[in-house]
């Protein structure tokens, strides 16, 4: 059993782009524009949008614990209509689905402005997805996140499972024993790894996996 919580990033504006691109249609979509594309009422309203019209359902429940930031990119018309909504993440487990059921539902936007017109524009939208396990709990310094070249400490919990008997096993890295419930794990490059957790007592039984991202150090 799982439950899940979500949170809305801000919009990012798309800068790895020339100032425009062709699309389809064969017009300008801009990726840089004077005044941004606009949902009705700004970023509140929107992020109320998407809270109520996210499904309570998502991730599906296959899903390990962790925490997954899905990226949609997707374009504002001159009409403020959204088209061409596209995940540029694949975690899969009926994330990306639902990021893009969202916006692709969210009605007409108040389209960018470029030179005193409105224009075709992209945008870039961030949700993070944090889930949670019944089975367990893990706390580090930043929810299911870690970094490179350093000692990150989490501390795992299971009422099923007396802190002494858990134990860990890390894909892509490697994890240190400090006391009851308490490791150590280290890893070299950023990227996702996974973690298993397991009972110590019944032949490293699988109690559940967790999905970290890591970060280089700062």
């Amino acid at each position: 059993m799982h439950s899940f919580k979500f949170f809305l990033t801000a919009f990012i504006i798309l800068t790895t782009c020339p100032a425009f691109a062709q699309d389809t249609s064969k017009s300008l979509v801009y990726a840089q524009v004077e005044v941004e594309a606009a949902y009705p009422g700004g970023n509140t309203a929107w992020a109320k949008y998407v809270s109520k019209n996210m499904k309570s359902g998502v991730p599906s429940k296959d899903a390990p614990a962790g925490k997954y930031q899905v990226i949609a990119l997707f374009i504002v018309g001159t009409d403020g209509n959204v088209k061409e909504v596209k995940p540029l993440t694949k975690f899969g487990y009926n994330m990306e689905d639902e990021v893009v059921r969202v916006i692709e539902n969210s009605g007409k936007w108040t389209p960018a402005m470029q030179n005193g017109k409105p224009v075709n524009a992209y945008r870039k939208q961030p949700v993070t997805f944090i889930v949670e396990s019944a089975e367990f709990t893990i706390n580090s310094a930043v929810p299911y996140t870690l970094f490179t070249k350093t000692d990150n400490e989490i501390t795992i919990t299971s009422k099923k499972v007396k802190p002494a008997d858990i134990g860990i096993n890390v894909q892509g890295g490697t994890g240190i024993q400090l006391s009851d419930g308490k490791f150590i794990v280290r890893v070299s490059k950023p990227g996702r790894i996974t973690i298993e957790i397991v009972n110590s007592k019944k032949d490293d039984k699988e109690i559940g996996e967790a999905s970290f991202e890591v970060m280089p150090k700062e």
